[in-house]
């Protein structure tokens, strides 16, 4: 062994001085990350038996030749302030009445896209009304609304284009899972959801039959009835199906961001998380993940003030979430959730750069929560109902619905007009739905592998036993 390592450096000592300098090993662009760089301008070979002295500069007494780039050195000791004397400033476009602001910089809409935006958001509004009324006439299982963030649903999907990959997010902790009779039917006890993406799925063309079909579990369902209530998800439509635990799909949509950049397509990836979802370990990790692979990918938090019933000042001490970005080199800005054309503008801008630019982005939309938390949810219990009307009264949609009125695209006939016609049509995509039949049975065991294992045939054998025995407490419309 002795000999082979002294005949390999004998060799390795030749191909140095033949074929100096070593930068040839190491290409600079190839390289994972920055070397030390050297100060003279050729590099020098050095014999193994020769002793050598490298002089001082004077400028490496100034600052640091680390790997990532030079650091300066100071005399003077001095931490980082925790925090800035001032908040990060909210970028915003139209003000409470609906105007611009002056001097405002923003993407300019035209008519046809405006109206579809806000038509839009009111389906989101009556989609929400009717169905969290199905939920307390016990004809859903659950739901949740998106009352306050009609906004950044619609306006960011606007800024998007159909090849974009969306991945979404829920919460769940099984700790709160009381029980579940087959296909979509839960019953639920103060099971913290947070899942808030409905309108982007709407704004892609997912059906109201779609969505009906979904709540309920029939067999138009997509994932045919084995998901919980508002679970969406469209392989053609470039969504992601919700899961239903916290921050996973973060790391994810990395990965996937990162698939697009290695087969160089045109497009980016956007997942959405609440505030709360920052508090998780794998909201740090995609953000780190993101950073030092330059993956397109838009990083779009929901800051609505609670996580649940958890207040924004007792999650974190930073300034939001956008400051976080800095310190894992991801580049932020802050939206005013509540002005649609902000939201528009900052998506349209984030998306050109993180194509172009191949890099990950960051954008906290402020957007306060004004519904309850979900179905399950009194939010009364921990915060006040002044507090809750003085933000509805902030509506985005209204907002949106002034400007568009002020440009002479919209009026009160169109709005009673339209408002008329699309609770109908929820209406009775809600009823069909009810009518529809539910999956069979065998579907609870299929789709996951190419042929059904011992262990589940096995399961789906105790189920049908336990059918048999108590066929009175088996649902009627699920076939068997």
């Amino acid at each position: 062994m002795a000999i082979w390592i002294s005949r390999s450096r004998r060799i390795f000592n030749h191909f140095v001085q033949r074929a100096c300098p070593l930068s040839l090993l190491h290409p600079r662009g190839s390289r994972p990350f920055s070397y030390f760089e050297s100060n003279q301008q050729e590099p020098q070979c050095y014999h193994e038996e020769e002793d050598y002295h490298v002089d001082i500069k004077h400028d490496e007494n100034q600052a640091m030749d680390f790997p990532g780039g030079k650091i300066p050195f100071v005399s003077q000791m001095k931490f980082i302030s925790e925090s800035s004397e001032t908040r990060l400033a909210c970028y915003r476009v139209l003000d409470n009445n609906g105007s611009p602001i002056p001097g405002s910089v923003f993407e300019q809409v035209r008519k046809d896209l405006a109206v579809k935006m806000y038509s839009t958001m009111v389906t989101l509004q009556i989609m929400d009304n009717i169905f969290d009324e199905a939920k307390k006439q016990g004809r859903l299982s659950f739901y949740m609304t998106s009352v306050g963030e009609e906004a950044i649903n619609i306006a960011s999907a606007a800024a998007l284009t159909p090849d974009d990959i969306v991945l979404p997010q829920a919460i769940f902790w099984l700790s709160d899972f009381l029980d579940s009779r087959l296909t979509n039917s839960y019953y639920l006890k103060k099971s913290p959801f947070f899942y808030r993406e409905t309108g982007v799925l709407l704004w892609r063309g997912f059906t109201l039959e779609e969505f009906t079909s979904q709540l309920l579990g029939n067999t138009g369902d997509n994932g045919k009835g084995r998901q919980m209530p508002i679970h969406y998800g469209s392989n053609k439509l470039n969504y992601f199906t919700v899961s239903s635990t916290i921050a996973t799909q973060l790391p994810q949509a990395v990965g996937v961001a990162y698939a697009l950049k290695m087969d160089r397509k045109e497009a980016c990836v956007v997942t959405y998380f609440g505030d709360g979802t920052t508090s998780e370990g794998d909201f740090h990790a995609a953000l780190n993940f993101a950073a030092v692979l330059e993956a397109p990918i838009i990083f779009l938090c929901r800051n609505n003030g609670w996580a649940i019933s958890t207040p924004v000042a007792e999650q974190f001490r930073s300034d939001g979430v956008a400051i976080k970005g800095q310190a894992y080199g991801v580049r932020s800005i802050r939206v005013d959730g509540n002005d649609a054309l902000a939201v528009y503008s900052a998506i349209r801008a984030a998306r050109e750069m993180a194509i172009k630019e191949q890099r990950p982005i960051i954008v906290e939309a402020m957007a306060y929560r004004v519904g309850d938390h979900a179905s399950s949810d009194d939010s009364t219990k921990y915060r006040s109902r002044e507090e809750i009307e003085y933000w509805r009264r902030r509506c985005s949609v209204a907002r949106f619905r002034k400007w568009i009125q002020k440009n002479g695209w919209w009026g009160d006939e169109e709005e009673l007009e339209f408002r008329g016609n699309i609770k109908e049509q929820v209406l009775q995509a809600l009823e069909r739905a009810e009518e529809t039949e539910k999956p069979p049975l065998t579907d609870l065991f299929t789709d996951v592998y190419d042929q059904i294992p011992l262990h589940l045939q096995e399961q789906e054998r105790y189920i049908r036993d336990a059918i048999n025995k108590r066929p009175n407490e088996y649902p009627t419309n699920i076939p068997i």
